[in-house]
């Protein structure tokens, strides 16, 4: 009787000693998560992301509109994302970066979408308590979620396999009850061989349905998130959401045995989660878990998504007025309808420093011809407007003090490269690049394009690649674009005449350094400075003088 009684006493303490360690450890985890909310507001937030998984919610998307990769990279877009991401949950991370890849091209659309940005400022002790709901949500496994909606489930196990592991785990309970009662050496046997080859075909089993696994228990989570965001925050899908809610209440039912999870899983550093980890592992749970669920899961699969997109936006909303309070100036943008313009006021690029703000004005039938000194700022002046755009038609909210503009369809050729696996010059594949364009950018073409080139056809001779450019230049402005090119090659704007409009960046020599004042000029670019570079960073005396006279002699030659 002692020996019950001791064995009830000892396993209380434990219930109670976990109980009492988890309660503490909540309120620690909170504490810590309100201090970083209130941290990182309208502050960029330096963090290392896993890109492969918050693009899973993007990459499931195959809609008209998406930003390329090639586009992407020429604009820098996961850096402008790491600045742009304020979120506190791995869905809010996953929404907001599907957002800035799939700007939009509907004015009444985007409309409604800033009035959801307004419907959110409140003051920051409320917002603040929301984001410490969403911060639930901030464990890697919450980025598996969208999987659980984005592919029908196939059942991965073979019955033999399922049925073992619906019982083993009994079995393994019997066991333990029996050596309580009367030990005996094969008992113990027959249990430790049980645990062994749990263990055993736990790990055997992960890959194959451990997104599925990780992500159920964030489920429950996201139910419960989104649930609590409702009785705050109404939206004009409230019914759809009511109903998903409701839904979700029954699969929840189903997945008791996760609850444990979804509570401590929101710190998964604590004593509690490891030691669930471990059982987990005895009694096979994540795969029990994967056999008892995978059809309902493919049942409510649509509610499912209406929750994740509810908690998602949200999360997202609330990271935009982040970055607003935080930019040095910004402005929502006007979309003009019929007047073919655009007019950027004090325009900068958002991960510049102290970026030197710049304003432009022009229109279809009027391209922009940027020349410039090495470094002066032309390519980043030119990527500032593709940039500014994006944001634009993606998260309403533009780094200008004033940004005028039709809905546009964004196209670039700035970081091409050779393609030496499938035999491709530079000029080829820049060729290729630009004749891409030059296929989205017709008459017939319903959203306008704005159209960025950072020195075109620089990798063929200077002759040709004049003449290649004027005429694809007047091609582009022909069928009404928004033409934006950087360049070395004077020539141009005399040849491209009234055509394009002609702006220059240029520097000033103080000693032996070239100072930048990164402000753009109207007209042509009266200095050039690659020789004086070379100056400034410690060639050769002999080096530097006779470049400069072979270049004098070339400038008379070929009267450039």
């Amino acid at each position: 009787m002692f020996y019950w009684l001791f064995t009830a006493v000892v396993l209380a303490a434990i219930l109670i000693g976990f109980y009492i360690y988890n309660y503490f450890d909540k309120l620690s985890t909170t504490r810590r998560n309100l201090e970083r909310i209130q941290n990182k507001w309208g502050r960029p937030v330096n963090a290392r992301r896993n890109f492969k998984l918050i693009a899973a919610y993007l990459n499931g998307f195959d809609g008209p509109g998406k930003i390329s990769g090639v586009i992407a990279n020429d604009l820098d877009l996961n850096n402008v994302f790491n600045y742009v991401d304020r979120t506190n949950s791995k869905p809010g991370k996953q929404y907001l970066y599907k957002r800035l890849f799939t700007p939009d091209t509907n004015f009444e659309s985007l409309l409604k979408f800033d009035k959801k940005i307004d419907a959110l400022n409140m003051p920051r002790p409320d917002q603040e308590l929301i984001e410490l709901e969403l911060a639930r949500l901030n464990s890697p496994d919450a980025y598996y979620l969208a999987e659980l909606f984005l592919k029908e489930h196939e059942f991965l196990l073979v019955p033999l396999m399922s049925i073992y592991i619906r019982f083993s785990g009994v079995a393994i309970i019997g066991l333990i009850i029996s050596l309580f009662i009367v030990p005996t050496v094969v008992s113990f046997m027959v249990l430790i061989a049980l645990l062994v080859g749990n263990i055993a075909l736990h790990f055997g089993t992960r890959n194959k349905i451990s997104s599925y696994t990780r992500s159920l228990p964030q489920l429950i989570i996201l139910h419960s998130v989104a649930k609590r965001l409702s009785k705050k925050i109404t939206q004009e899908n409230d019914e759809q959401l009511r109903v998903s809610l409701s839904r979700l209440s029954g699969l929840n039912r189903t997945l008791k045995f996760t609850n444990f999870e979804s509570k401590i899983a929101g710190n998964p550093d604590n004593l509690s989660y490891a030691f669930y980890k471990l059982i987990k592992m005895f009694f096979l749970l994540e795969p029990l878990m994967f056999i008892s669920s995978v059809k309902r899961i493919n049942k409510y699969r649509g509610d499912i998504e209406v929750l994740y997109k509810y908690v998602g936006e949200i999360d997202m909303l609330i990271a935009i007025q982040s970055v607003r309070v935080g930019l040095p100036h910004y402005s929502k943008p006007v979309f003009y309808t019929e007047n073919m313009k655009m007019d950027l006021e004090d325009m900068y690029h958002p991960l510049i420093y102290n970026c030197v703000p710049n304003s432009i004005h022009t229109r279809t039938d009027e391209g922009v011809l940027i020349t410039g000194s090495n470094m002066s700022g032309k390519t980043t002046f030119i990527r500032s407007i593709a940039i500014n755009t994006l944001l634009a038609q993606t998260i309403y909210t533009t780094c200008t003090s004033a940004y005028k503009a039709p809905l546009l369809k964004i196209q670039t050729s700035i970081r091409t490269t050779d393609e030496l696996g499938e035999h491709k010059s530079y000029f080829q594949a820049e060729a290729l690049s630009i004749l891409d364009i030059i296929n989205q950018s017709g008459g017939d073409e319903q959203v306008k394009s704005l159209i960025i080139i950072d020195e075109i056809f620089r990798g063929t001779n200077t002759i040709e690649r004049i003449a290649a450019a004027k005429s694809v230049l007047t091609y582009l402005t022909d069928n009404k674009n928004f033409v934006f090119v950087s360049t070395h090659d004077l020539e141009l704007a005399e040849l491209l005449d009234n055509d394009y409009a002609v702006y220059s960046f240029e520097e000033s020599v103080n000693d032996t350094r070239l100072v930048f004042d990164y402000k753009m000029k109207t007209g042509v670019l009266k200095n050039k400075n690659g020789i004086a570079i070379l100056e400034t960073i410690g060639y050769p005396e002999t080096v530097v003088e006779d470049a400069y006279i072979v270049s004098e002699e070339l400038k008379r030659k070929y009267v450039l």
